[in-house]
């Protein structure tokens, strides 16, 4: 195996097996000798790639930021409402929670307040962002109430998402996040979204939380 690959490879396992500890048992909990263990490398391979704790956050961080811009690309390429595109969205991070640890390390790193350097920008402030635009979108599209407060209503979307999560890790398994997805959406759709059209999005966070659940 050539020299590079393998040492991608080695870096790949260090992050992977850091990822799952620090969702398990948080970042101050876990040390680079746990790592070290549970990907089954040497100190010298673990230090090669990184020379500190938070280095390994950042890389975390960093794969996290990827798969949400490839998460969103791909939603904004199926076209549909501005809704559509963020219902998609946020039950698209749950799966990939459900599915990946390095997701969900990410979650519990950024809901942890570790620091994010630049150019990377927290991903929290990524989602508020990309639910502001996209609420403002459906107000335009009346696809939501036209007097709705967008920075408001965008904020608590994040809180909401972010709070299902970070309860849920403590009371539940993480297979369980599609469901608890579903359930906010069902309640905000009923707050925003006026009574003609609010059939067509339940319909389609069921239909989101079952396509996750059959995957």
């Amino acid at each position: 195996m050539p020299r590079q690959l393998r040492a991608e490879q080695t870096r790949a396992t260090i992050i992977t097996a850091a990822a799952d500890l620090i969702d398990r048992h948080g970042y101050e909990s876990t040390s680079l000798s746990d790592i070290v263990a549970h990907a089954k490398v040497t100190k010298g391979a673990l230090y090669f790639h990184f020379a500190a704790k938070e280095d390994l956050a950042h890389a975390i961080l960093e794969l996290q930021d990827k798969a949400a811009r490839q998460l969103v690309a791909d939603v904004e390429s199926r076209g549909g409402s501005s809704l559509e595109a963020l219902m998609r969205t946020t039950f698209g991070i749950a799966r990939l929670a459900v599915e990946d640890p390095v997701p969900r390390a990410g979650l519990r790193l950024a809901a942890a307040d570790i620091a994010v350097r630049p150019p990377l920008r927290h991903p929290f402030t990524e989602w508020l962002d990309f639910a502001t635009r996209k609420f403002t979108g459906a107000a335009r599209e009346a696809d939501v109430h036209g007097d709705l407060d967008v920075g408001a209503v965008a904020h608590s979307l994040v809180c909401f998402f972010i709070g299902t999560r970070v309860a849920g890790r403590s009371l539940e398994p993480v297979g369980r996040l599609p469901r608890r997805v579903a359930e906010m959406w069902h309640l905000m759709v009923r707050g925003l979204v006026p009574v003609h059209r609010r059939p067509r999005y339940v319909t389609l966070a069921t239909q989101l939380e079952r396509e996750i659940r059959t995957a």
